[in-house]
């Protein structure tokens, strides 16, 4: 029965057209499979349509996915056999439109012949261009102003693409026939603008598609689309979106959330810092010490709980090319990628081959952050009192001040289901999945609570809940190299309070200097004696330190406290708003992205805002760093 029922559907009747009608008139969403292959996505009401017709006599691969991801589009074959339905189809979808929107525009696609395809096999890369054909007689200057100049801003295989502007009669490949007369359209008040785009993601002698390429023409060409679709809106009909991205997708379709789901399954499988922290911390220190910190101490991790090579097989047979939307595909690859190295990395766990992948992931240590690390340790006296003389605090002291700011949060927002609990299988303070984990031998100097309190669960646990409030599950187990921003915004939290110290800011500057070191191949022994002997910190300290970075096999993640906090800086300096970063787990170069969803209504608004930030000495401290400040200048006391 379902089978009939779709197949009665994909036809070009006139009842499938006034069914088509009739829920854009009520302004619902349509979806529907089309004769030959061909497809209707349109989301809500909306002033345009994206076409593209496929050549009945000849292949064209991977043209029909530049216009997928639109909110309006049509895929339709250009056979002869359909030709009267689709144009009926065409007509109605206008005619509805309008009447709500007052005007129309229709962007019809289509690749240029095979002589304008891509590379071939040892050819030079070809640059991308574009040819856009508009009539005189109906010409929306404007729109195609912004389409010319949107489309100049295409960049690819580091080849600026070259736009040709024709006027014609004709705004549809030669060999078509036009889906709307020139007369009727503007009878309508429809606009129409062709746009023949050379098929650079093709082989030219195979007729194969080049993927990679593909994907990244198709994120650029909808950027420009909806750039001329948004002033041909505000110039011409009677919506007025805030801005080009409000033009894009909001319906989520079925494969977006089956994708979400399986790549949230595998990253909640395990839980990768855990995996790679040693248990035995504390008696590897005395057998440092007993060695007379000569011979390097050994660590003990816990036992895998997945199958690495498995789990791979899983990620990979995830279908994320079904996923239309070009951003979110981006991030759902991206997220495919970083896993994959995730993986790699705990099979690796105790290898030379961890650091590799580590550097794969986390990054490397640039000279320019290696020597700002040595001029905050040469020009912060080692032997600074600074938060010395206070009480510490040990775990037990600390859990109820963890679990009252937790409760705080938890007023505003029920579902922030973080608990805080001591452990003796880990040392310090983590967040895992929402939860804060406590060393049990933690010692906590009393000038630093508020601060730590602030960087765990004002930062790391907030943006998990965060993260699990919006409709996509990447968002709480972190978007795809998250990990700089996250910590460098922790690390402001603690500069917004008052509670960045110079000895805190010394050991993020000590834990580049023992990254730079892992890199370079300098063993344990001589790291920790160079960050206690050349730089002054204390053997426990620089013994923690050393091993952070060193477990594993060799870690590069503690680097990015300090970059990290360097971008923040320079995010807030140049005029960016801090609560945007707290919507989830997510890298400074999403911030566009995450932009991007919110206008299109994808994302929802974040349940939770940090504490601190309400705070009169917040504000203050906000104001100071929107000047531009430098990372010493954070520590410098005030005369």
């Amino acid at each position: 029965m379902p089978t009939k029922k779709r197949r009665k559907a994909s036809t070009l009747s006139e009842r499938f057209v006034a069914e088509v009608s009739e829920r854009l008139s009520r302004g619902k969403q349509v979806r529907r499979t089309l004769p030959l292959e061909g497809r209707l996505h349109i989301d809500r009401t909306l002033p345009f349509l994206v076409v593209y017709r496929r050549p009945p006599d000849r292949p064209d691969p991977g043209t029909d996915k530049l216009v997928m991801g639109e909110a309006s589009y049509l895929i339709v074959s250009a056979s002869r056999r359909i030709e009267r339905g689709v144009s009926r189809l065409v007509r109605s979808i206008v005619k509805t439109q309008v009447e709500k929107c007052k005007a129309f525009l229709i962007i019809e696609l289509w690749a240029a012949g095979r002589e304008g395809a891509g590379q071939s096999s040892g050819g030079p890369p070809a640059r991308p261009a574009f040819r856009l054909v508009a009539n005189r007689a109906n010409l929306p200057t404007v729109t195609l102003q912004a389409l010319l100049d949107a489309l100049k801003r295409v960049r690819l295989l580091r080849r600026n693409a070259t736009v040709e502007m024709v006027y014609a009669r004709r705004q549809w490949p030669e060999d078509f026939s036009s889906l709307l007369p020139s007369s009727e359209a503007r009878r309508l008040s429809c606009s129409v603008i062709g746009l023949e785009v050379k098929p650079i993601y093709q082989n030219p002698d195979s007729g194969e598609v080049y993927p990679l390429l593909l994907r990244r023409l198709h994120r650029d060409l909808a950027s420009a689309l909806k750039r001329g679709v948004f002033e041909f809106a505000h110039q011409q009909t009677s919506l007025k979106p805030s801005s080009y991205q409000a033009l894009g997708r909001r319906a989520v379709v079925k494969a977006v959330w089956e994708v979400d789901r399986s790549l949230a399954e595998i990253s909640n499988s395990f839980d990768f810092l855990l995996q790679v922290t040693p248990v035995n911390i504390d008696e590897a220190w005395n057998q440092f010490k007993r060695k007379q910190f000569r011979s390097p101490p050994e660590f003990f991790y816990r036992p895998l709980p997945v199958d690495p090579a498995l789990l791979k097989r899983q990620l990979y047979d995830i279908p994320i090319e079904r996923v239309e939307d070009p951003t979110l595909s981006l991030i759902f690859r991206e997220k495919r990628t970083e896993l994959d190295q995730k993986l790699s990395m705990l099979g690796d766990r105790g290898t030379r081959k961890f650091l590799y992948g580590s550097l794969q992931l986390f990054g490397n240590v640039s000279d320019a952050l290696a020597k700002l690390a040595r001029e905050i340790l040469e020009q912060i006296p080692p032997h600074s009192r600074e938060g010395s003389g206070g009480k510490r605090l040990t775990a037990e002291e600390f859990l109820p001040l963890a679990r009252k700011e937790i409760e705080y949060y938890r007023r505003q927002y029920p579902e922030m289901a973080c608990r805080a609990e001591i452990r003796d299988d880990t040392s310090g303070l983590m967040v895992s999945r929402g939860n804060l984990l406590i060393g049990q031998r933690i010692q906590i100097p009393e000038s630093r609570v508020e601060a730590l309190l602030q960087h765990e669960v004002g930062t790391h646990a907030l943006t998990y809940f965060n993260g699990r409030a919006q409709p996509f599950q990447q968002l709480y187990t972190g978007l795809a190299g998250y990990d700089e921003l996250q910590e460098g915004l922790a690390v402001l939290s603690e500069y917004l309070v008052g509670g960045l110290s110079r000895p805190r800011l010394r050991v993020l500057a000590a834990r580049v200097i023992a990254t730079r070191h892992l890199i370079d191949g300098v063993p344990f022994a001589d790291t920790f004696h160079e960050l206690s002997r050349t730089y002054g910190l204390e053997q426990r300290t620089a013994y923690s330190v050393t091993a952070r970075i060193y477990r594993g096999g060799g870690l590069t993640k503690d680097a990015v406290y300090l970059r990290g906090l360097v971008s923040a800086l320079k995010y807030v300096g140049e005029g960016g708003r801090l609560e945007i970063l707290f919507v989830g787990k997510i890298g400074a170069h999403h911030v566009p992205l995450i932009r991007e969803l919110r206008a299109r209504r994808v994302l929802k608004s974040a349940p939770l805002r940090p504490r601190y930030l309400d705070g009169s000495k917040c504000r203050e401290r906000l104001a100071r760093l929107q000047n531009g400040v430098l990372v010493l200048d954070l520590v410098k006391r005030r005369k």
